[in-house]
């Protein structure tokens, strides 16, 4: 048996220069003050021992027990059975899938970021590079009955959902391929068969709908029987919308099986979060609805969080608020810089001590699973895969007809087999439309 290893030590010694930044209310830099407590909440909680998550213990061959101690916090879950433990068993091939797939989004992202800056891509651009984490954690706690609906920050969601890069990127590149054709962009995937319910382009308003969606997941369900989930993720900067609370209100009334997830990326587009919310609890927001707060930044944290909350909200014990802390590496979107705000050293120092695809790498490593060097082998291979499915998407065919951008808008007899152009449809009038 392989000795017991820790990353804990690793971490506070790392966090040193922050930790003390938090404590010491003598050094009278307002702004450092506030960069350092906003880096805090990423930092796994420590708990009585002063551990944190980070340690392995090498089981088998095949698995490892690790310690997420410190990543939750609770709200009126006291005495609930079943709330995630202080440990979880991670298997060489989850932990791989895991990393083979945050590693994916991440290229995918930053290969976006390109594109943009290239004029290959057009319009609104939401990059989720930083919290890879959540939708991988998610999406290995659900299965595809359960229903997802998002914000627009969602290409990675889309390929978590049994996307393709290739089919992302059409999307984004407006051609037919694409995960609706092209005509939804990089606000609005969709993938019904996986209930997939995509990006939502006006903030907060995936909440209503993803409300709807545990509506009818219930609906649907033989009384007694457990219930598929709908969750609706929403950001810090939407967290307090009315039509938000209007939804969890509805879903208390009638126990349905909802999580409002609130990724925490500590910024509203530019605002911070403690001067955009009074409130800054976000799982407490729920007033009497329970909430948990999580490791956003660790997927196996969030992997056994979502195992609770599936099961407590399939069993008729109705909604529930998530908390997930994290971080965004871009801007709020691809017109936004994202340092104007805060400094390039608070990002710098999340990338170095928290990012979500480097700490699945520890994992693995201090797991004995795989080494570094095998690990950059891989990762030489997912950079050729993601630049193949590129160019996949690039040959793919381009933007629809004329006639077929009538398609999918009306309708004789409420069927697709008898759509109607309607007179007053019409295309621009660019001679019109050019001045001198």
């Amino acid at each position: 048996q392989k000795p017991h290893v820790s990353l804990s030590d690793k971490f506070l010694n790392e966090n040193d220069d922050v930790l003390a930044c938090i404590n010491d209310s003598s050094t009278g830099d307002a702004a450092a003050t506030a960069v350092a407590r906003r880096t805090s909440l990423l930092a796994p909680t420590m708990s009585a021992a002063g551990t944190s998550f980070g340690n392995s213990r090498y089981m088998s061959g095949e698995s490892a027990t690790f310690d997420i101690t410190g990543s939750y916090t609770t709200h009126m879950l006291d005495g609930v059975e079943g709330l995630p433990g202080d440990s979880t068993v991670a298997t060489k091939d989850e932990l791989m899938s895991y990393f083979r797939l945050m590693y994916t989004m991440r290229r995918m992202e930053i290969t976006c970021d390109n594109e943009y800056k290239a004029r290959a891509i057009r319009g609104f651009c939401h990059l989720y590079d930083g919290q890879e984490a959540i939708a991988t954690g998610i999406e290995a706690a659900f299965n595809h009955d359960d229903s997802w609906i998002t914000s627009y920050r969602c290409h990675c969601v889309a390929l978590a959902r049994g996307g393709t890069v290739a089919k992302v990127l059409g999307e984004l590149f407006g051609f037919r391929d694409g995960y609706t054709k092209g005509r939804g962009g990089s606000m609005h995937f969709y993938n019904k068969a996986h209930n997939f319910y995509g990006g939502q382009g006006i903030v907060g308003a995936q909440v209503p709908v993803g409300a709807g969606l545990a509506f009818a997941n219930k609906y649907k369900t033989p009384a007694g029987e457990k219930m598929p989930v709908a969750i609706t993720c929403y950001g810090d900067g939407a967290a307090n919308q009315g039509q938000i609370w209007e939804s969890a209100n509805m879903a208390a009334l009638w126990k349905l099986p909802l999580i409002l997830c609130i990724e925490n990326n500590q910024y509203g587009m530019g605002t911070s979060i403690d001067r955009h919310s009074s409130h800054m609890d976000y799982y407490k927001m729920g007033n009497i609805i329970p909430g948990i707060k999580m490791d956003g930044m660790n997927v196996l944290a969030v992997r056994e969080g979502m195992k609770f909350a599936k099961e407590y909200c399939s069993s008729g014990n109705g909604p529930l608020y998530v908390e997930m802390t994290t971080y965004r590496y871009h801007g709020h979107s691809m017109s936004d810089p994202g340092t104007t705000y805060r400094n390039r050293e608070e990002i710098a120092a999340t990338r170095s001590k928290r990012d979500p695809v480097e700490w699945c790498k520890r994992l693995i490593i201090e797991g004995g699973f795989e080494t570094a060097e095998s690990l950059k082998a891989i990762e030489k291979g997912i950079r050729k895969d993601v630049q193949g499915e590129v160019a996949k998407a690039k040959q793919s065919q381009g933007a629809d007809t004329v006639e077929e951008l009538w398609m999918n808008v009306y309708s004789k007899d409420g069927t697709k087999d008898n759509e109607e152009k309607m007179p007053f449809m019409r295309m621009p009038n660019y001679a019109n439309s050019i001045t001198p």
